[in-house]
């Protein structure tokens, strides 16, 4: 299951390792299509990546630091810091290659 992140956990989640975020919201339609994908994807890595989850609407100081102006916004980190940023849905086998390159 993915992780639900705030600003209170978000660093010790990201801080090692490989981390993909979806930032999202319960109103948004392709957020809820995306949802699923990240979920199953949080099944399929574990162990081997962080899959997280941050609604915009309860942590909007995280959606600003990383400026995500639309959402879904998927957000890949490797130790900490922003490698990747995908804006809109996702498939699940495009994300699936962006963490394993990153592994």
């Amino acid at each position: 299951m993915a992780v639900a992140l705030t600003k209170d956990n978000f660093s010790s989640n990201v801080e090692s390792g490989v981390s993909l975020v979806d930032f999202w919201a319960p109103w948004c339609g392709p957020c809820k299509m995306q949802l699923p994908i990240v979920e199953e994807l949080a099944t399929e890595l574990a162990g081997q990546a962080t899959i997280a989850k941050i609604n915009v609407d309860e942590e909007p100081e995280l959606a600003s630091q990383f400026g995500v102006m639309s959402i879904p916004t998927l957000i890949l980190f490797k130790d900490g810091q922003p490698v990747d940023k995908m804006v809109g849905l996702q498939s699940k086998d495009a994300l699936k290659t962006k963490i394993n390159n990153q592994l």
